[in-house]
């Protein structure tokens, strides 16, 4: 054991750096949420108790765990199904977002004959929309499928063109005074420059995804095998079962974090070792 002295000619304790505070960083984050929902829950539990409110009307979070745990043979194949239909939705949306947002970038006549129409998708209620897909489109998966996607498409768009129209004009000068194509402009270039922008668009279509897929399934509507965990949460309250609807709604919205955690980490192993938004900076 050495004495600050001895590490340290001028007899002061040397401060934590950065890599040295960062373990305590990324516990409080964890720490901070968590405390704060068990304080929640508990005052939830006590003021459920005290007043001895019925079930059907607030039920205590132990009774919807206790729910959770004695539904989970239906509460969990639909659980399933959901996470299903908002990954296949928003799979469709990165797909066909980022590969219109490129035909835009390339050609401005693609631009201006297409985008006013991805603009009509965005703010046309989804509510309005899903009978009449439902109506035309004869798989009902393939119709919750295309109401969620409608959903998350825009985002994606939106977001990869900006990223194309952001490169520094100093880089484009750059790269046409040594002759590059317009291909490798796009590859070496203005891809590069529009990946942040791409995953921050990701984030905000994994959560809409969802919601969307959740829309649809209301809308939709249809029992059996390969029901959704929204109709359940619609069923349960048909039947006034309270804590089984506390217990479905739990499972979306940790379903609908879980995405965004997923989401969030891609973007951060994407862009950690090069991009300034993702690098841990010294305090």
């Amino acid at each position: 054991m050495t004495s600050p002295r001895e590490g340290d000619p001028s007899g002061r304790a040397k401060e934590p750096r950065a890599g040295d505070r960062a373990p305590a960083e990324r516990a409080f984050r964890v720490l901070a949420p968590l405390l704060v929902a068990l304080f929640v829950l508990a005052g939830w539990e006590v003021v459920v108790r005290l007043r001895d409110i019925p079930p059907y009307i607030l039920p205590a979070p132990s009774r919807i765990a206790s729910e959770l745990v004695r539904s989970w043979d239906v509460l969990g194949p639909s659980l399933l199904v959901t996470v299903r239909i908002a990954a296949l939705a928003l799979l469709a949306a990165v797909v066909s977002g980022a590969g219109l947002a490129l035909l835009c970038s390339l050609s401005k006549w693609i631009e201006l004959s297409l985008l006013p129409y991805a603009v009509t998708l965005q703010v046309t209620p989804i509510v309005s929309v899903a009978p009449l897909v439902l109506v035309y489109v004869d798989d009902p998966l393939a119709a919750v499928v295309f109401c969620a996607w409608i959903v998350a498409f825009f985002p994606i768009l939106a977001n990869t063109m900006s990223g194309l129209a952001a490169v520094d004009h100093n880089l484009r000068d750059l790269f046409e005074l040594y002759g590059a194509s317009r291909w490798q402009q796009l590859w070496l270039l203005r891809l590069p420059t529009a990946l942040p922008y791409f995953l921050a668009g990701l984030r905000i279509a994994g959560g809409l995804a969802l919601i969307g897929a959740v829309v649809a399934e209301y809308v939709a509507g249809t029992a059996g095998a390969g029901t959704g965990l929204a109709f359940r949460v619609l069923e349960a309250q048909y039947r006034l079962n309270i804590p089984r609807m506390f217990a479905g709604l739990f499972l979306l919205a940790l379903t609908g974090i879980g995405i965004y955690c997923g989401t969030s980490l891609l973007s951060r192993l994407l862009l950690r070792n090069w991009h300034e938004s993702a690098r841990v900076r010294e305090r």
